[in-house]
């Protein structure tokens, strides 16, 4: 019997086969399409289900398709448990393994209830080459199929959803870059920064300030559309130097997961230059310009224009020479780091934080840091007690010890950089030895308690000699004004002979 079932499919098969040929061959073109569209709606009658093809090439394999990007990457997230075929592969700036799904696999998804189903494929066509081996031409897509009743929620909110996530996955599984600028144009290195929010040392709830601000601004996407503001926002640090600024702006970027463009201004050679940088940074990145009242020539830049050009009317070989100087010199004006800043082409490629860094956040033109421009002040002060126990609990791995209560009084007295106590307690040797090291903090602090009292002394010596010296010459003028200044007496008689 079963001999005799597949002995009759055959004959069916081979009959359909010969039909198909004599159609092909003997009926007309448009016979043929007619035939093939009335088949396609007569077939969509009772088959209710709609596809979409995403190819990964558009424009004759001139530009792979951004849409076949995001939606791999989102597959391969996403459904890529359900498939039984995968392939892997370490994608270029990739910091793990990218999973995806094999060719002419199906996985299935589902949203708001609905269900649909993903399929990879793959054609493959033959090339012409003048070489002797054939040469093939592989052209992989995605077909996204689901019925015919849910179209607009696919093509609306669905598609949307899609590549939402897929742009967020891929940022997410990037390695982030350092950028720094030679000339006008950008190099970069992998940015590998270990710096946190936790292990930097601050005092708790202003680091949680910090960072509450920065969530909600990578999170305020629609909020500075509809004020109609560019979204970016602006950061000055300032404080003295060895208070961890460089340290902030690194924990900031691997919190946000953000690039991060070290912009060098003394490189820069004018605001043409300028401006060509801020085109070619990308969202999702934070533009630093650490200490840059020491960059260029910023400060009070405006109010001493005028006395310069005096000066060289008065003399011409002071022009000659500030001319030989501009010509090696970058030629960035306040001007233009404002426009840099806030101006219309700040806005270019969106979500971006601007940092500025400053020991002598004195020295800085008032226009250049105002709100709006640089809108959080963030200062970066000498090291507190609090900020002490973050750095012991990095360094010794401890919360508690007898000597905290010493090391509270004496960081009341004395200013010292995070820096100095990190570098006091950092580790020597494998074994650590946590009240060694904190003996040697408290003798560093001692240190620098009687440094300060010896300054203070000196300071004081000198100041009394001083006003010992104000005093002695306030006696002698004194004196001569009531003496006053006399004249040799002459003898008349004398002279006359």
């Amino acid at each position: 019997m079963m001999k005799d079932a597949f002995t009759q499919l055959g004959s069916v098969i081979a009959s359909v086969m010969f039909v198909w040929a004599i159609f092909q061959q003997y009926f007309p073109y448009e016979l043929r399409r007619s035939i093939e569209k009335y088949s396609q709606r007569l077939l969509s009658l009772v088959y209710p289900y709609m596809q979409i093809k995403f190819n990964e090439f558009t424009g004759e394999r001139l530009m792979r398709s951004e849409a076949y990007s995001h939606i791999e990457d989102y597959l391969s997230s996403n459904t890529s448990m359900q498939a039984k075929r995968l392939k892997a592969d370490i994608v270029r700036n990739s910091q793990s393994l990218a999973l995806s799904m094999d060719d002419h696999e199906e996985v299935a998804d589902e949203f708001e209830g609905v269900k649909l189903w993903w399929a990879s494929g793959k054609n493959i066509s033959k090339m012409q080459s003048l070489s002797f081996f054939p040469v093939t031409d592989e052209k992989r897509f995605y077909t996204l199929t689901f019925h015919k009743r849910h179209r607009d929620l696919i093509l609306g909110q669905y598609l949307k959803h899609v590549i939402r996530e897929g742009k967020a996955i891929k940022l997410t599984n990037r390695q982030r870059k350092l950028y720094t600028n030679s000339g006008s144009h950008w190099r970069n290195v992998l940015f590998e920064h270990p710096a946190t929010f936790q292990t930097l040392a601050m005092d708790p709830e202003k680091k949680k300030e910090i960072i509450d601000d920065l969530v909600a601004f990578s999170k305020a996407e629609n909020f500075y559309a509809e004020v109609g503001r560019a979204w970016k926002r602006g950061y000055l640090l300032y404080g003295p130097p060895g208070t961890g600024k460089s340290t902030m702006i690194a924990a900031m970027a691997n919190l946000l997961g953000y690039d991060l463009y070290d912009l060098e201004l003394t490189a820069v050679k004018d605001n043409t230059e300028l401006r060509k940088l801020l085109i070619e940074t990308t969202g999702k990145s934070i533009i630093v310009i650490e200490d840059i009242d020491c960059s260029v020539d910023l400060t009070a830049q405006r109010r001493n224009t005028k006395k310069k050009e005096d000066n060289e009317e008065k003399d011409p070989m002071q022009k000659l020479a500030k001319e030989e100087t501009d010509s090696n010199n970058s030629k960035v004006t306040l001007s233009g780091l404002l426009n840099f800043v806030d101006g219309l082409w700040s806005a270019c490629g969106g979500e971006k934080l601007i940092v500025f860094t400053t020991n002598h956040v004195e020295k800085l033109d008032p226009a250049l840091i105002r709100k709006g421009r640089m809108d959080k002040h963030v200062e970066m002060p000498y090291c507190s007690f609090e900020a002490f126990k973050v750095l012991a609990r990095n360094y010794l791995k401890i919360d508690s010890h007898h000597l905290f209560e010493k090391i509270h009084g004496l960081l009341e007295e004395i200013n010292m950089t995070p820096a100095d106590v990190a570098e006091n307690l950092m580790p020597k040797s494998v074994h650590v030895n946590a009240e060694t090291y904190l003996l040697s903090l408290i003798e560093a602090l001692g240190e620098a308690k009687r440094a300060n009292r010896m300054k203070a002394e000196e300071e004081a010596k000198e100041k009394e000699s001083l006003g010992k010296g104000e005093e002695e010459k306030e006696k002698e003028s004194s004196t001569t004004k009531e003496t006053g200044t006399s004249k040799p007496v002459t003898n008349e008689a004398t002279e006359d002979m």
